[in-house]
């Protein structure tokens, strides 16, 4: 994938002018040497910090040296007010971690009261109004700290990415599908850019790739990736010009700006006049690093993005689609699985979902679509059942008066054949019934949620955390009442 930032991260020691510098120059030491040890690089800056002078000295060194998310690591108590400015005048993503004391026959000399200063710290960062990433107990020895920055890393790469980010539009969203619609206000306030284009913009476009001479390769590409699931050869002429025409629109238009999401028009009028549907292409895609939403589902995309870069890996976006018939869970679920059955629900859609991310995959027609059209407009769904194993369940949102809201669930695709069509699974989340009561219909979330495979949980809520997302809603467990559940149920 090439559309997700390299991280380099720095980190920078401070020392209150009380407390000896080299406590905290020794401790930043080991934690480097514990990090590289474990993880990879991290740049060591030579300056350690006392006063605003050695912030300036410091902020110079790390931005010579290219580093993009910095540690503030406080080996003492540190000046609170040197410490903040350097986040502040930071142009990156930056994590606050204190050290533990070591030995308790060293507590004179050798005591730093990083424990304290992390306090003064967080004070004077609200203050100033800057955010930064802090862990759940952001004090440690040398190791337990360098795990600490190991989980710091895909938050900052998350950060760095929103901030290089643009979502590319086409279309407004379908009649009926209002769900998808929302305020791109807070997408400024994330600091993503969004270009919304019209239909007949990317349809001249894929005009003008008719008989592109790139077209015959990705033919052979989608020949090799489909096997003897390639059950609609026909279209993949076409399909390969329209991924083309998305892949030139990404070059020509994504600007000042490093990465790149869609949120792609795929129905009423895109079978008749472009003669497929594009699920199978925005598979391909997605793939590739660069999420594509179905039905112009712009924080779809955001989610889906976030997820890429989180998970370094495919995602999926799904409709919280149709119940598990009872006869189905009693045959394939019950007693195999620990799950009630309102723990669990089918996640669909027509046929975005990547090659690598289904048990099995075949070409097909949109069925959906073909009751109401011509069969032959309608080709170009990947369908297969959806690879088990573990997945988080997520969405970042803004709401009709453009607040931010997230939600995260983790679960499992569970290994049991759905006996439908297109790109689907079985999902199973703990106690989904009541998450799906009072989360997703209580707060009105749309019907489309991002899939990361495997659980991701903690990197997402501290994305959104650091995001500045207050209401971040998960799957309660039964002892924990949501705040509209009915205690006598």
């Amino acid at each position: 994938m090439n559309n997700i930032p390299e991280l380099k991260l720095g980190i920078v020691s401070v020392s209150r002018d009380c407390f000896p510098m080299t406590l905290s120059e020794t401790r930043r030491h080991r934690v480097a040497e514990s990090y590289q040890r474990q993880y990879g690089q991290i740049y060591e800056c030579p300056v350690c910090i006392e006063n605003e002078l050695h912030m300036k000295q410091a902020l110079a060194d790390v931005e010579a040296a290219g580093c993009n998310a910095l540690v503030i690591y406080l080996g003492n108590f540190g000046p609170e007010s040197s410490e903040t400015l350097l986040a502040k005048y930071f142009n990156g993503p930056v994590m606050f971690v204190a050290a533990a004391e070591e030995t308790g026959n060293d507590l004179v000399q050798g005591r730093g009261d990083a424990y304290c200063g992390m306090l003064n710290a967080s004070y004077n960062l609200k203050l100033r109004g800057v955010r930064a990433y802090i862990p759940e107990y952001p004090v440690g020895t040398a190791d337990e700290c360098a795990d600490m920055i190991h989980e710091f890393v895909p938050v900052a790469k998350t950060i760095i990415a929103l901030n290089n980010l643009k979502i590319i539009s086409f279309g407004p969203r379908p009649q009926d599908f209002i769900a998808c619609n929302a305020p791109i206000q807070q997408l400024y306030n994330l600091n993503v850019e969004i270009e919304e284009n019209s239909e007949l913009d990317l349809f001249e476009s894929f005009n003008k790739h008719a008989g592109d001479a790139r077209i015959a390769d990705v033919v052979r590409e989608m020949e090799e990736e489909l096997g003897a699931g390639n059950k609609k050869p026909e279209i993949l002429e076409k399909l390969a010009q329209y991924e083309l025409t998305l892949l030139d629109w990404v070059e020509a238009h994504k600007g000042s700006r490093e990465y790149v999401a869609i949120a792609g028009k795929c129905w009423p009028a895109f079978q008749t006049q472009f003669g497929f549907v594009p699920c199978y292409v925005n598979s391909r895609l997605t793939a590739k690093g660069i999420p594509v939403s179905c039905e112009v589902d712009i924080y779809g995309a955001l989610s889906e993005y976030i997820g890429t870069v989180v998970s370094e890996d495919t995602v999926t976006l799904l409709d919280i689609n149709n119940s598990v018939p009872q006869d189905l869970y009693a045959e394939d679920i019950a007693g195999k699985y620990d799950y009630t059955i309102k723990d669990t629900f089918m996640g669909f859609h027509c046929g975005n979902t990547a090659s690598s991310k289904l048990s099995f995959c075949e070409m097909k027609n949109q069925m959906i679509m073909a009751r109401s059209l011509p069969e032959e407009v309608t080709n170009g769904t990947l369908e297969g059942d959806i690879v088990p194993g573990d997945i988080t369940f997520f969405r970042l949102q803004s709401t009709a008066d453009a607040k931010l809201r997230a939600y995260i669930a983790q679960g499992e695709v569970l290994p049991v054949a759905t006996r439908s069509f297109g790109a689907i699974g079985i999902f199973a989340i703990p106690e989904m019934g009541r998450f799906y009561r009072h989360v997703l219909i209580e707060k009105n979330y749309p019907h489309h949620g991002a899939v990361a495979f495997g659980h991701f949980g903690k990197a997402l809520f501290d994305v959104f955390r650091y995001l500045g997302v207050e209401d971040i809603a998960f799957n309660q467990p039964k002892n924990m009442l949501y705040p509209t559940e009915n205690p006598f149920c």
